[in-house]
């Protein structure tokens, strides 16, 4: 979908971007799959907040989407809408199967209405189908993929997001995360056919204050601007440097740039070759 952009009539719109809605379906969510979302605003349990700025923002229904599709194997589906999901960057395509039930999806980059999909251990490579990795040929691809055999989707589902099929190794496929991540997944694992949609995304710019706010996301505060009290980087006469040799995060620890994830996990046998090993490519 194209990207709008707005006429500077003010200094908040001006070079503000907007994603086009002309291609998604204008109806209300289906009422058997949406529910009432309360937002946490970065919040625990005891009310203390443990994520700093989140706070307000629009209301919001949750849209219950199936991630796995496994328990409608060889049962044809008809995509009959695509709707717009404010829980996350991607669209989503309503499905009618053949027996009645109906289910949301994440859809594919280039679903149409209309188009018929089905999920099975093994059928056409088309769009929108989702199979098992073994009979995925190589080099084509993927998306919403299954880590662990039986669990749904957990993995690339972000819009515009694909994993490509490398090969096989044994019982493992060898895919391409967009990460740049290259790992191995056993081959019962189930994929789904093609790109995510609303590839567009990363291009909307912003533009003001305010609609940050409507997403949830309240105002930040540079660490160089409170006191020596309160973080790492305040104190000084006026707006000064940190003066650290690498910045730090309000509780002392480094920040930007530092690796967060474990060393000791289970799963690393089965990385190839690691996202921070990635390949630069040339300009």
């Amino acid at each position: 979908m194209p990207i709008k952009i707005v006429k500077p009539t003010s200094a908040g719109r001006r070079g503000m971007t907007i994603a086009d809605f002309s291609g998604l379906t204008k109806k209300r969510p289906e009422k058997n799959l949406s529910s009432g979302k309360k937002r946490i605003s970065g919040r625990s349990r005891s009310g203390s907040i443990t994520i700093r700025r989140r706070g307000g923002g629009h209301k919001r229904l949750y849209r219950a989407i199936d991630f796995n599709r496994t328990d409608k194997q060889g049962v044809p589906a008809t995509v009959m809408s695509l709707e717009y999901d404010p829980n996350r960057s991607a669209r989503i395509a309503l499905l009618h199967y053949a027996d009645g039930d109906k289910r949301y999806i994440l859809a594919a980059e280039g679903l149409k209405e209309g188009d018929e999909v089905v999920c099975a251990e093994r059928t056409k490579v088309k769009i929108g189908n989702r199979m098992k990795l073994k009979y995925v040929p190589s080099g084509y691809k993927i998306y919403d993929l299954e880590i662990n055999v039986g669990r749904g989707g957990c993995s690339v589902r972000s819009a515009g997001a694909a994993a490509t099929l490398v090969g096989g190794d044994g019982k493992y496929g060898v895919v391409e995360m967009p990460s740049g991540e290259v790992r191995r997944v056993h081959m019962e694992c189930y994929a789904t056919i093609g790109t995510v949609s609303n590839p567009e995304h990363n291009l909307v710019c912003i533009g003001k204050a305010g609609r940050q706010r409507w997403c949830g996301r309240r105002p930040k505060v540079l660490g160089k601007s409170m006191n020596a009290v309160d973080h790492p980087h305040g104190g000084g006469e006026g707006h000064s440097p940190i003066g650290l040799k690498a910045p730090k995060t309000p509780w002392g620890k480094k920040a930007l740039g530092v690796r967060t994830r474990k060393y000791n996990k289970h799963s690393n046998r089965l990385i190839i070759r690691s996202r921070a090993n990635k390949k630069r490519k040339r300009r």
